[in-house]
């Protein structure tokens, strides 16, 4: 009993050890002993062991204070990284992050239509051809952290309520991940990567309620409440392309997709698009002629809006976030910002502050790193977190910035 109490008392020293060399870093062994409480005796030992297995490094010292200069110490950023995937109906996006979440590598492509294991086998080429390129070694690569469009069941491996993906209901999506990267793999939904990247360094820093709103191919969002992601008894939190709202949620193709998603995600714009005009365009083409005044084209976009309005003022009613950021490729377009601040009043009775993200199309990407930085700093460098949040490092926020 005395040993695990010594045990577990020398993981919560090293975690705090390395909680302050990650945010304060460089630092010396006198500031981490000021932010801990610990004794230098013990932080010398724990820094030591941290050296010695290629965590940390000694940066220089301090100068311009009275008195003898003190050696600092920081993080070894490519000591380890992560393999950050945002996987969407008709596109997947790919990164290798590093452990203070600069991106090096990244490629995306089109989702192979296949579906099953013809989409885990290509995020692994993707990712090992990225890394290839950068010459980071594979033997570095510690973690995958995939986002996927439904909700991962931890028991099965399955991802369940994701009608865009062929297969990956029936399937151990993980056990596969895991066999084709030769590495430990981890499934998280995608929006809910979009919330806490957002969150961490986008529109919502610093808040504690907020939620995100991701609509392109499909609907979905993300839920903080008081700082913690909410995630639900299925990991089905936020899924709310199967509110009762839009098409008929009795119909049997609403419990398939989701009645909210059949009338506000892509097939319904451009369903609606078809039923004013007879024509077939795709939903860009749609944005494009609402640009030029195309009557029908404008129609859709503000029945479009509508729709996304009630669905946020679903969100509202139920979780009261702060801010609601939108995103996806149809969220992120200032024509559905402007028409949904427009409508929300209409039909929500007090004010709700929604915007786009600051992230853009990377906001799951980073997401997928804080979760990956997260877990890998749990399981390197000590036990969880007593409040369960992640220790996340200061970022580059340059590399971040969406490419022109």
């Amino acid at each position: 009993m005395v040993s695990d109490s010594l045990r577990i008392s020398r993981k919560f020293s090293q975690r705090s050890v390395m909680e302050a060399i990650v945010q304060g870093g460089p630092i010396s062994r006198a500031s981490i002993a000021k932010q801990t409480g610990l004794s230098k005796q013990t932080i010398s030992e724990i820094v030591r062991v941290l050296e010695q297995e290629g965590w940390v490094q000694e940066t220089g010292r301090t100068s311009g204070h009275v008195g003898r200069t003190a050696v600092t110490y920081e993080l070894i950023y490519d000591a380890a990284y992560i393999v950050a995937v945002d996987l969407g109906g008709t596109k997947v996006r790919v990164a290798i992050t590093d452990l203070a979440c600069q991106i090096f590598a990244e490629d995306t492509a089109p989702t192979d239509p296949r579906g099953g294991h013809f989409i885990v086998d290509q995020i692994a080429a993707l990712a090992f051809q990225a890394a290839a390129r950068q010459g980071i070694s594979r033997e570095k690569i510690k973690l995958a952290v995939i986002g996927v469009p439904g909700a991962p069941d931890s028991a099965t491996g399955r991802v369940l309520l994701a009608p865009n993906i062929t297969d990956f209901d029936t399937m151990d999506v993980v056990g596969a991940f895991e066999k084709a990267f030769g590495f430990d793999a981890m499934l998280e939904n995608d929006v809910n990567l979009a919330v806490l990247g957002e969150n961490w360094l986008g529109q919502g820093q610093g808040i504690d309620n907020l939620a995100y709103v991701a609509l392109g191919t499909g609907v979905g969002s993300g839920l903080m409440v008081g700082g913690h992601l909410v995630r639900g008894a299925i990991n089905a939190a936020g899924e709310m392309g199967f509110l009762p709202l839009g098409a008929d949620p009795f119909e049997a193709e609403s419990l398939r997709t989701g009645a909210f998603e059949r009338a506000v995600a892509s097939h319904g714009i451009m369903e609606r698009y078809t039923a004013l005009t007879g024509k077939h365009l795709d939903v860009p083409a749609i944005f494009e002629g609402a640009a030029h005044d195309d009557t029908a084209a404008l129609t859709v976009l503000d029945d479009t809006a509508r729709h996304l309005a009630r669905g946020i003022g679903a969100i509202a009613a139920i979780a009261n976030p702060e801010k609601v950021i939108l995103g996806g490729s149809i969220g992120l377009r200032p024509e559905i910002l402007s028409r949904v601040k427009t409508f929300l009043p209409q039909c929500f009775p007090y004010p709700v502050d929604v915007e786009t993200g600051e992230l853009g199309s990377r906001a799951a990407i980073i997401g997928a790193a804080a979760i990956g930085l997260g877990q890998l700093h749990n399981a390197l460098f000590g036990v969880d977190a007593p409040d369960g949040r992640i220790s996340l490092p200061k970022v580059d926020m340059h590399s971040l910035k969406e490419p022109v």
